[in-house]
């Protein structure tokens, strides 16, 4: 009788957060058969699997004289400051209106300053990450590019090149031209609205690129470009949406969040295909600890895998803060217990602790 009425209660809480989902995406047409048959065995194996207890919390960040907009990116340095990539700004032009700007809070969440202002990059905040130098890299999907910064914000590489604002009108507004691949085979040295960015332990740079391109590019830490793995599609080494990557360091493993597919796909260091993970919901952000993987779904349900990539438990956060999708858009990992998250829509950063 429990099982039944957990299931029940899973389900209509799914239906809930499914049906506000297709409202934020209707531009995009109703989901496919392939897209509902996974959203459904996604509810009935969480009807089996423990559910996680938690507590959440929202961070009292403040910036003076400024708002703090769409949280799309949150990490942590090794001094314990919070960095925060929003969607936020006052103006500009890159393909349409800038909203991106990279803010540093202390280790007691004190805002201590802007990073990059009114940088050429900053164009549609999407992440940010903090690598093992304390060195902090920008992740901009509208630019099509990152940015790396020393730990006195200082710019020191810059990734991919943003299109020009004057050929991008010439070209689309006044000749009236069309894109005519929706998803086009990759080229190197360029990205296409790429996602997420991690390192495994020779400070080679691996980054998921993204909602144009579907694929995987290794990068050395001279900025050579090195291989690209991935087209559009369902299939091995085929992507629909990689939207975050994290690599295991220890097992030298790459984990990519494919989110369209639902699954994680997981590559060794030289990008040769291992394994795929499902019972994962649509990981929009993958996180690894000593412990465990992590994937965090829009809907704001977190999964907790195993590192063999077995189901272990799952919990739903950011309920009654007035929004229903886009909940988790980027995690980063504290420790095996503590997540930071960052959103799209309640224009806030949480602390989530897995008792």
């Amino acid at each position: 009788m429990k099982r039944t009425l957990s299931f029940l209660f899973i389900f209509v809480l799914g239906v809930v957060i499914y049906a506000s989902t297709l409202k934020v995406h209707a531009q995009f047409g109703p989901p496919s058969a392939e897209r509902q048959a996974a959203i459904a065995k996604q509810l009935a194996l969480e009807a089996d699997t423990p559910k996680l207890q938690i507590t959440e919390d929202v961070l009292p960040l403040v910036i003076p004289d400024h708002t703090m907009g769409e949280t799309e990116g949150v990490s942590m340095n090794s001094k314990g400051h919070l960095f925060v990539y929003s969607r936020t700004g006052k103006g500009g032009s890159s393909r349409g209106g800038t909203a991106a700007e990279l803010f540093e809070f202390d280790q007691n969440l004190k805002f201590v300053k802007l990073w990059g202002p009114d940088n050429y990059a900053a164009s549609f905040a999407h992440s940010v990450r903090v690598d093992k130098y304390d060195n902090v890299w920008m992740v901009d999907e509208g630019s099509g590019m990152i940015v790396k910064f020393d730990p006195n914000a200082n710019v020191k590489m810059t990734l991919g090149r943003k299109p020009e604002a004057i050929d991008y009108m010439e070209r689309y507004v006044e000749r009236g031209e069309k894109v005519t691949e929706r998803y086009p085979v990759g080229t190197m040295g360029t990205f296409n609205r790429e996602t997420d960015i991690a390192w495994d332990k020779d400070d080679n740079m691996f980054v998921s690129d993204g909602y144009g391109n579907s694929r995987v590019v290794k990068i050395a830490k001279d900025g050579t470009w090195i291989k690209t793995v991935g087209t559009h599609g369902s299939g091995q080494d085929q992507f629909n949406t990689p939207h975050g990557i994290s690599v295991d360091k220890g097992e030298g493993l790459v984990y990519v969040g494919d989110r369209g597919n639902f699954r994680i796909q997981v590559y060794d260091t030289d990008l040769n295909f291992k394994a795929s993970y499902g019972g994962v919901g649509a990981p929009w952000s993958v996180q690894v600890t000593p412990k465990y993987i992590y994937s965090g779904d829009g809907t704001g349900k977190i999964y907790r895998l195993d590192h063999s990539g077995k189901l272990l438990g799952w919990a739903q956060t950011s309920m009654g803060h007035g929004q229903s999708g886009c909940l988790i858009h980027e995690m980063h990992a504290v420790s095996d217990n503590v997540l930071i998250k960052g959103d799209c829509s309640t224009w806030t950063v949480e602390r989530i602790t897995i008792k």
